[in-house]
């Protein structure tokens, strides 16, 4: 993990216009298999940062299956998130069903008329708050920030890892504040981190709305769970404009017990680490030269990335391309002594498998 801030001019892209084309992710594996009929099964899904290890999720009560989730239950769940991030104030917690519809409702019920977005990153907050109706601007470089009414930034950033220190951050913060700006940052990483990235313990900031993920982390992105924090005002709208039973009762039930597990998140911070270098081995021995990442996926560049996204898919292993860098390549974690064994085989075939994989 590295610590910097883009350095250069201040380089303004195109403005974006929302169309209606969808924009394409990782995680796609029916449309592989259709490219890829021959290749082995089952498929290896690196295309994605999400743990491949989920947390055990525990028996679940039949009827958070068969009943309207109780408020008590989310506020229950809000409180648990709480102390989990270290917010100092429950009201200040939003949950949602996964962070992707508070990318889209932030742009609806905060409009702005003028937004930066520190990239390259997550592609889906320069679309939604274009579809928003703001004028956009996608800039590489903090130290040459235009005059715009708010920021969007990941922290730790995806693809390539970069972590903004908070201290730089609370002072983007106070300077947005004070010409009625928003500071809107994407935490979806930051467990893994560690506390001292998160600015979860700013709040409240008059300008800082944060946006946590749970699937990614504890690996069950498939139950749909995200959190916004901001002021409480601000978390109460939030609230409102998702309606009532906005987060499902499976995932309250299993966010409740999860997030109150800290030794959990510990080990597995400590595990992930030890994968991503195992990671980070591989790829350099096969030739490519490492960007940057995070625990849950690590970011590498070679100009012959396209041979190697293909020679990878014809061997089951799906990665992540990117349109706009096409000498990137993104590579999330195996799971498993197998998995870990036919992706060092795909990489190099003279390779052995691993002697000590880290899922041991």
């Amino acid at each position: 993990m590295q610590t910097s801030s883009f350095i250069g001019a201040v380089d303004i892209m195109s403005r974006h216009t929302a169309t209606e084309r969808p924009l394409l992710h990782g995680g796609r594996r029916e449309a592989m298999r259709q490219a890829y009929p021959a290749a082995p099964q089952p498929w290896i899904d690196l295309s994605t940062g999400i743990n491949p290890i989920p947390y055990p999720v525990p028996t679940l009560p039949p009827d958070c299956f068969t009943r309207l989730p109780d408020p008590e239950a989310a506020t229950r769940l809000e409180s648990i998130a709480a102390a989990a991030y270290r917010v100092s104030d429950p009201a200040m917690v939003a949950a949602a069903p996964g962070t992707q519809i508070l990318i889209e409702l932030l742009a609806r019920l905060l409009p702005r008329p003028h937004i930066a977005i520190l990239g390259p990153t997550y592609a889906e907050h320069q679309a939604a708050w274009a579809r928003g109706g703001g004028r956009v601007d996608l800039i590489h470089d903090l130290d040459a920030l235009p005059a715009p009414s708010s920021l969007v930034l990941c922290n730790p950033n995806n693809p390539d890892g970069r972590i903004i220190p908070p201290a730089r951050l609370r002072a983007l913060a106070d300077h947005l504040a004070a010409r009625g700006g928003l500071l809107v940052i994407d935490e979806a990483f930051a467990d893994l981190a560690g506390p001292a990235t998160s600015m979860a313990e700013s709040l409240p900031h008059p300008a800082i709305v944060i946006l946590r993920s749970f699937g990614k982390t504890y690996g069950l992105a498939g139950i749909r769970l995200g959190f916004a924090l901001a002021d409480a005002p601000r978390a109460a709208a939030i609230r409102t404009a998702l309606g009532p039973w906005a987060v499902s009762g499976p995932a309250i039930a299993i966010g409740t017990i999860a997030l109150a597990d800290p030794a959990w998140l510990t080990a597995t911070r400590h595990r992930l680490t030890r994968a991503a270098a195992t990671l980070d081995r591989l790829l350099t021995d096969a030739g490519m030269t490492l960007i940057g990442g995070t625990p849950l996926f690590r970011l590498a560049a070679t100009a012959s990335a396209s041979a190697w996204h293909d020679r990878l898919a014809r061997a089951g292993i799906m990665t992540r391309r990117f349109d706009d860098q096409p000498a990137w390549l993104r590579f999330g974690l195996p799971a498993g002594r197998a998995a870990w064994a036919r992706l060092a085989a795909a990489l190099s075939n003279d390779r052995a498998p691993l002697a000590n994989h880290p899922d041991q």
